[in-house]
């Protein structure tokens, strides 16, 4: 992106200011008409995860968020529908600052090297972002600061001085109310702390900008009350209306450069930083085309966000600030907010400055990047935190090597049955157990579906795993391999060579086989590289892995293994763990 340099900045606000939702184009800006069409463009599926801060090595915390933002943006890309993934880094402030002075390296430097980190771990989990964004990059400079003179062209900063107590962890000022005395027990030492996260905190008096957080009260209000669903779960959408009817305080964006020279420097004002958390929300416009836009393809970089993912902790923050300064510029406001509870280990919040973490890349490494997917996404909880420990990712392993791991391996190496010729013959079992396992499957994709919209992955896998458990039970009850064997019950040949009754076998089989390929369409965006695999060995095309797949009957040409089906423990679907502990 070709950026403006900022003394132009001003020309920019004045044909901005007047209608700043339709026209985000630079003054200057030429497009060319054979590379942009002026036709509407639907909008992209847009799914955030916050930017993680530098200061430290990613723990398992940031990879569940990530990989809840991935099973998000895979699943309504199956729908057919563009999906635009963006993660990044947060690299501003006086955390990052004194965590390179700790390093003793160049803080540039650091954050290069500490972004990486993040980065790798997005790949190595096979995220699928469109953008990685880095607040440090000049788009994103540029972006930030014409928000920053559109606001003040608004009226909405102001110079004023402010006394309050700060957290350098948190990067956020705290009320008199919202502190407290604490002690560390490992020393003895007492300090004063925030209440809600139990950080550090110190007092602090200084002159620097101030936004009217306390003038967008009633309009936040009638938001939520517009949109209820705008911050799941409900829980936390309550109490986010009732921190906001309590009554709000301006809040400060900018310290002064003598406290904070690592970050973006306030426009006209070099004797200021902007506030880390202006700066870092503003990545979410940043990597929509903010502030540069095409007529009628406003929407085509897929603002306004359909999803934010984040953790509780910073609810306030996404919840509050955020929309207040969307509203300030009448600028759209994101669809919902999916907030979602902590990892614990040894029952305690995993946090870097503690060292109370999980490697995620040892982890990854270990259990493969699927293995971890699926636990995250199953064990992972919007409301309450959740326990982390091998033994649970062993556990669900083991689970699915029981249930779909043998279901695949007992319909593609089956002896006396052909899965090919049962699809082409076409006929379900009409069975009364066959029946209710057909209605099952119809519903399954109107179960999931549900579910998703409701942004709660953990409910759709598990929806989906019940009907492999109840497929494996239909198949034992079933027992296809009394009507195709030449042995019998004890493995012994039968005295006669068997009457094979395809019209009663090839619909169990056919039925068998649709689960699979339904369930394995519906399990990708959780579990990518392993239901590739469960869908090569169903003989299923490219193509017809798509949500609108996930039916019966809608793909009849599926039953020729794409890859070796195996014998043994060679091309299961599941292979055998190198270490149980």
């Amino acid at each position: 992106m070709r950026v403006r340099p900022l003394n132009n900045i001003a020309r920019l606000i004045s044909r901005c200011a007047e209608n700043p939702r339709a026209h985000w184009i630079s003054p200057g800006w030429t497009l060319s008409p054979s590379r942009y069409s002026t036709s509407a463009v639907e909008k992209p599926y847009y799914v955030t995860s916050p930017i993680f801060y530098v200061n430290a090595a990613p723990h398992i915390g940031h990879l569940y968020t990530l990989v809840v933002t991935d099973v998000l943006k895979r699943y309504h890309a199956s729908k057919g529908r563009k999906a635009i993934l963006c993660t990044g880094t947060d690299e501003h402030g006086m955390k990052i600052q004194q965590a390179a002075q700790k390093a003793d390296q160049d803080v540039r430097a650091f954050c290069n090297e500490n972004s990486k980190s993040f980065d790798n771990l997005a790949k190595r989990a096979e995220i699928q972002y469109d953008h990685f964004i880095r607040t440090s990059e000049p788009d994103h400079r540029f972006a930030v600061q014409h928000f920053w003179i559109m606001l003040k062209e608004r009226g909405y900063i102001y110079t004023s001085k402010h006394e309050g107590w700060y957290s350098v962890s948190d990067e956020a000022f705290y009320p008199q109310s919202g502190i407290h005395l604490a002690l560390d027990p490992s020393t003895g030492r007492k300090f004063m702390a925030s209440r809600e996260t139990g950080k550090e905190v110190e007092w602090s008096s200084e002159v620097n900008y101030h936004f009217r957080l306390s003038s967008m009260r009633d309009r936040l209000l009638q938001h939520y009350k517009d949109n209820p669903d705008f911050v799941q779960p409900s829980m936390r959408m309550q109490d986010v209306v009732r921190y906001v009817e309590a009554g709000l305080s301006d809040l400060s964006v900018s310290r002064p450069v003598e406290r904070l020279s690592w970050g973006i420097p306030v426009p006209d004002d070099p004797s200021q930083t902007i506030y880390v958390w202006l700066d870092a929300l503003i990545n979410y416009l940043t990597k929509a085309n903010y502030p540069f836009q095409i007529p009628g393809q406003e929407h085509a970089a897929g603002w306004p966000a359909d999803v934010h993912v984040i953790g509780k902790d910073i609810v306030r923050f996404h919840c509050v600030y955020w929309p207040a300064f969307l509203l300030a510029l009448d600028l759209p406001l994101p669809k919902q907010i999916m907030t979602h509870s902590h990892w614990t280990l040894g029952r305690e919040k995993m946090s870097k400055s503690t060292g109370n973490v999980v490697n995620p890349f040892f982890a990854l490494d270990r259990f493969g990047s699927d293995t971890m997917r699926y636990y995250l996404i199953h064990d992972g909880r919007a409301k309450d935190d959740s326990s982390y420990d091998n033994k649970y990712i062993i556990d669900r392993y083991k689970r699915l090597q029981g249930s779909l791991g043998n279901l695949v391996t007992r319909v593609t190496r089956g002896r006396g049955w052909d899965v090919r010729r049962a699809v082409a013959y076409g006929q379900l079992d009409d069975s009364i157990d066959g029946k209710k396992h057909v209605e099952v499957l119809k519903e399954l994709p109107v179960m999931v579906d549900h579910c998703m919209a409701q942004l709660q992955p953990d409910r759709a896998l598990k929806k989906v795993i019940e009907v492999v458990n109840q497929t494996n039970q239909y198949m034992q009850q079933a027992s296809p391999w009394t009507l195709a064997s030449p042995t019998d019950q004890h493995g012994r040949p039968k005295p006669v060579p068997p009457i094979v009754d395809l019209p009663k076998l090839d619909p169990i089989i056919y039925l068998c086989a649709e689960s699979i390929r339904i369930c394995a369409i519906l399990l990708q965006p959780v579990m990518p590289g392993r239901m590739k695999h469960v869908l090569d060995l169903m003989g299923v095309r490219e193509e017809r892995r798509m949500f609108r797949d996930a039916g019966i009957g809608t793909d009849n040409e599926f039953g020729v293994p794409m890859v070796e089906v195996g014998k043994g423990r060679t091309g299961v679907v599941f292979p055998q763990l190198r270490s149980e502990f």
